[in-house]
């Protein structure tokens, strides 16, 4: 009777399987890939060694792209397996690991710079119906004399030039945005925006506010972080793959109330992680030093965590940590915490928390680089407050009194008698840290070596065959 209902398994792990293809590998392989503009960077630069980088969906092209290449350039080509991070941004780390001297980034990219290694991106020209897409953007915008801003995703920028020539003539004040990555060559220009990788000039007294936005491509998290940051224009986009236009309905005050409220539980955190979630884009070690040191000041603890792609499973193992903050691109920092033991935050929203000059203006930053020094947004620490003279806050969540004033700057040289303490009758030092306090009061601590304490014996034979039927099991059934 309980076999009508369950199975041991056998025949699952006895069937032959078949290689089943992602998707099947495209006949246009020089259109799509650009693989003149690719052997050209690859001759041009003197390249011996190339890493190529293939989201999973272009993958099955990966082979006859890698070879083409070899045949035109004579270089030696790599195809990277797997990213560290997140897809959209050029994985050096791996790319150093087969000694490459530049990269080949394939698919959609976020446009972070970078700072080791050559980069050329080649977005993989999607199809777009320019006629339908004109069609949609006359339907959402009637009248004429609308200031309109048009985004796109990266795969549909190669089709930005037709649509303007149909829409140019019909709207007079459209702006169309242009792909740009790595710092700008000079100091930006009034009216200029360039964020997310994409530039365009802005004309007009009353700034940004006064246009909308007309976005072409998919829902995804470009279009969220396009929303958040420029959170006072009204939104609308084409979806190329079902043909519609649409207004986006995202409630962005309802967004942003839920980051102000991932602010207040970054104002009661103790003890923060921070989740090295990049190690590409320009800018990181900095953001890092600086996050450390606005925590520090903030008399909150910090620890560095790298953890890779960050999920619930992973950061589960880290109960001491009260909220993380997540140094990422500006596509991949709005994490969706939801799901996770603790919340996660964005750079910005943990300077917001823990830096008593800066003040919310309206203005959403996904951008890290912004926060730094020479930058946009960056704000100054105010000196450090006597506990004495500093103002009580009250936390909104809890209700509790917390400490809103900054200590002083971190000594260079650790404290007596706190940082280190006798561990032995030898005298042996061991420096205290509240994580390693916090791991030795667990019942359990993971895989220990136990040196000295495990009896030596020789290698034996283990066992031999699959969990469900090893070879010195007997076959009889209960």
């Amino acid at each position: 009777m309980a076999a009508a209902f369950s199975s041991d398994g056998e025949a699952a792990l006895r069937r032959e399987l078949r290689t089943a293809v992602a998707a099947a590998p495209r006949s246009d392989l020089d259109g799509y890939y650009e693989m003149g503009r690719a052997a050209a960077f690859v001759r041009d630069g003197g390249f011996r060694k190339v890493a190529l980088q293939f989201p999973d969906e272009l993958l099955a092209d990966a082979v006859q792209v890698a070879g083409g290449l070899e045949a035109a350039t004579g270089a030696e080509m790599f195809v990277l397996g797997d990213t560290t991070y997140g897809s959209c941004c050029v994985d050096e780390v791996a790319a150093e690991h087969v000694g490459a001297e530049a990269v080949l980034h394939y698919g959609p990219a976020c446009l972070s710079p970078c700072r080791k290694l050559p980069v050329l991106h080649i977005f993989g020209q999607q199809p777009l119906d320019v006629g339908r897409c004109a069609e949609a953007f006359r339907e959402l915008y009637p009248e004429q004399q609308s200031r309109v801003v048009v985004l796109s995703d990266v795969v549909y920028a190669h089709a930005m030039g037709e649509l303007e020539q149909q829409l140019r003539p019909e709207y007079p004040n459209i702006i169309f945005s242009r792909l740009v990555w790595g710092d700008p060559p000079g100091p930006p220009v009034p009216g200029e925006e360039q964020k997310f990788g994409r530039q365009f000039l802005v004309e007009g007294a009353g700034g940004l506010q006064d246009y909308a936005m007309f976005y072409v491509g998919a829902e995804g998290l470009a279009l969220t972080s396009f929303m958040l940051t420029w959170n006072r224009c009204p939104f609308s986009s084409f979806n190329p793959s079902t043909g519609c236009g649409r207004r986006e309905t995202l409630n962005v005050n309802r967004a942003l109330m839920r980051r102000l409220y991932l602010v207040e539980r970054a104002r009661d955190a103790s003890v923060v992680g921070i989740l090295v979630g990049t190690l590409g884009v320009a800018g990181y070690l900095t953001v890092l030093q600086h996050l450390r040191e606005l925590l520090a000041r903030a008399g909150k603890r910090s620890y560095t965590l790298a953890v890779g792609k960050p999920n619930p499973a992973k950061l589960a193992n880290f109960p001491e940590v009260d909220i993380f903050v997540l140094v990422a691109c500006a596509q991949n920092s709005l994490l969706d915490s939801s799901d996770f033991y603790r919340p996660v935050v964005t750079p910005y929203e943990l300077d917001l928390a823990c830096n008593p000059a800066r003040e919310w203006t309206g203005n959403y930053l996904t951008d890290f680089r912004d926060l730094l020094p020479g930058a946009c947004a960056h704000v100054e620490l105010p000196p450090a407050v006597p506990a004495e003279e500093a103002v009580p806050d009250v936390s909104l969540i809890s209700g509790k009194m917390r400490a809103a004033h900054l200590c002083g700057p971190p000594s260079s040289q650790l404290p007596p008698n706190t940082a280190l303490a006798c561990r032995d009758q030898t005298r042996a030092l061991a420096e205290i840290s509240p994580a390693a306090s916090f791991l030795e009061s667990r019942s359990w601590r993971g895989l220990e070596q136990q040196l000295g304490q495990t009896p030596v014996s020789k290698a034996v034979q283990g066992r031999r065959g699959i969990a469900i039927a090893y070879e010195d099991e007997g076959c009889e059934q209960p």
